[in-house]
């Protein structure tokens, strides 16, 4: 295998010129690389929580009831997360820069319908086509990362960057749908995503390779279907469990047939030619580490963003826009523990130790804010809590992102990194449905031999944020404990470059 420098300097002058234009994303230029995959892994991250402060003002506009609104939210995850290993399959079989490509021009297409959407029907299609080619976008975001940066100094700083655009996309998708909804539309909560694609595909079609092959793409037919709907019936079970709880048939039904599904998978997976994810990729303790990682934030960081909006607009009475900015602390905080970890902590301390003392730190920040109350002032209560999470969650979130594709061949890299968002999918969809379902119960059970007056109804919400946040403290804990028995102490590998074309 040969880098891209020595194998420029080896060819003749007359075939570098010839062949200039298939050598995109050569190593001169992999910043500007890590540039426009940045905008698109901003896009698809804001694209989770952007819509959410949207989606009162399109129920409005055009008309569909409070039951309906959910799959707004639903459609966009139930796609996304069932199609994810897929997505980052095709990138190994097909190549990294013609799927990242394919999934940007199709999530812009999908974004311009919902903008234009005319009823419910055409903004839910157009949310699930979103979902689809967001499966497509992210791994291949990601493996192209991967591949790109194989210098374990530059790794770790790319890998940091990306860490904290990924880390800092959800709070600045609170305020970037704050401000478009209130200044323009909520229709631009998806237009917005043009702009984004539009960036992204000129610096993509300008600076990546052309995949490189000799070999006819095999897909795994199987295994492919059985996680596909394993993935689907365990994020819509969750998904369900929200709204008609745990003990519902549908919802029983759906948990029990995914998880049954996952061991089908896996048995498929042992089995098979060409598998759709190697069990190699999942069964090395410090990859493994990683997606547990990565899962468990998926869970407390759901805490963060939808109980601590709730206080903030309901309780305090911030404006969309106020409360987007009442985050940014936070993401200071993440961009900057993101940036400096990966050079300046892993390689002294290891992964086993950043990631427990991120989930330890951010455990801290998650119990301050169990003091909220009615009256809390932001500075006093709300402010140390929110820069403990960024603190801790950076450095963990970092450090799990450079893990996660460590040591991986490049035929791999595109499954390995669909691997870290099916985590995050996963994870966030248990933390939407078991933390909702803690929440409503802290508030009923507050109420039960108390008035239903206005003042015992808002302390009942107080009651429901705490408890969602003590959850989230222990989720984490769990997390660092889990943490220092699994993962091993050892730095992250380098992934396989991309290989090139040699004449």
């Amino acid at each position: 295998m040969t880098t891209p420098d020595l194998e420029e300097r080896a060819r003749p002058a007359a075939h570098r010129r010839d062949d200039r234009a298939s050598r995109r994303g050569s190593h001169a230029l992999r910043w500007w690389v890590l540039a426009v995959l940045g905008i698109a892994q901003l896009m698809v991250v804001l694209d989770a929580t952007v819509v959410n402060i949207a989606l009162p003002y399109a129920q409005r506009a055009l008309d569909f009831s409070n039951t309906d609104r959910q799959w707004v939210v639903t459609g966009y995850a139930l796609a996304f997360g069932s199609l994810l290993l897929l997505g980052g399959r095709l990138s190994d079989l097909f190549g990294r820069r013609t799927t990242f490509i394919v999934g940007l021009i199709g999530f812009a297409a999908a974004s311009a319908i919902g903008g234009a959407a005319t009823g419910f029907d055409m903004l839910v299609a157009a949310r699930v086509a979103q979902g689809a080619f967001a499966a497509l976008l992210a791994p291949a975001a990601l493996s192209l990362l991967t591949v790109t940066f194989t210098e374990p100094s530059e790794r770790a700083k790319a890998f940091g960057i990306f860490g904290a655009v990924a880390g800092a996309g959800g709070a600045l998708g609170l305020l970037l749908g704050g401000a478009l909804t209130e200044w323009m539309s909520w229709r631009w909560v998806m237009y917005v995503n043009l702009i984004f694609a539009a960036i992204a595909l000129v610096g993509a079609v300008t600076l990546l390779a052309r995949h490189v092959s000799n070999e006819r793409p095999k897909i795994d037919v199987p295994g492919t279907v059985a996680v596909s709907a394993a993935l689907f019936g365990i994020v819509y079970g969750f998904s369900n469990a929200e709204n008609h709880g745990w003990s519902n048939g549908v919802t029983l039904g759906f948990l029990i047939g995914g998880v049954a599904l996952l061991g089908v998978f896996a048995w498929i997976e042992s089995r098979v030619k060409n598998p759709l994810l190697p069990l190699r990729i999942v069964l090395d303790r410090t990859r493994g580490g990683s997606y547990l990682t990565i899962f468990v934030m998926g869970i407390g960081m759901f805490a963060i963003f939808l109980f601590l909006t709730y206080y903030l607009e309901l309780t305090l009475h911030y404006s969309p826009i106020v409360t987007g900015v009442a985050f940014l602390p936070m993401v200071a905080a993440l961009v900057a523990a993101s940036t400096t970890t990966p050079s300046l902590l892993l390689p002294k301390l290891g992964p086993k130790l950043v990631v427990s003392g991120g989930f330890l730190i951010a455990a801290v920040g998650m119990a301050l804010l169990t003091r909220i109350g009615l009256h809390t002032g932001y500075a006093s209560h709300i402010l140390p809590a929110l820069v403990l999470l960024g603190i801790g969650l950076g450095a963990a979130m970092s450090t799990a992102f450079q893990s996660a594709t460590a040591g991986v061949h490049h035929d791999d890299a595109g499954v390995a990194s669909a691997m870290v968002n099916t985590s995050q999918q996963v994870g966030g969809s248990i933390g939407t449905a078991a933390l909702s379902t803690i929440a409503a119960s802290a508030a009923s059970s507050y109420l039960t031999h108390r008035q239903a007056s206005p003042l015992n109804v808002a302390q009942s919400l107080i009651e429901s944020y705490t408890t969602s946040f003590w959850w989230g403290a222990g989720i984490f804990l769990v997390g660092a404990v889990v943490m220092l028995a699994l993962m091993p102490n050892t730095a992250p590998a380098p992934a396989e470059g991309e290989p090139v074309l040699v004449h």
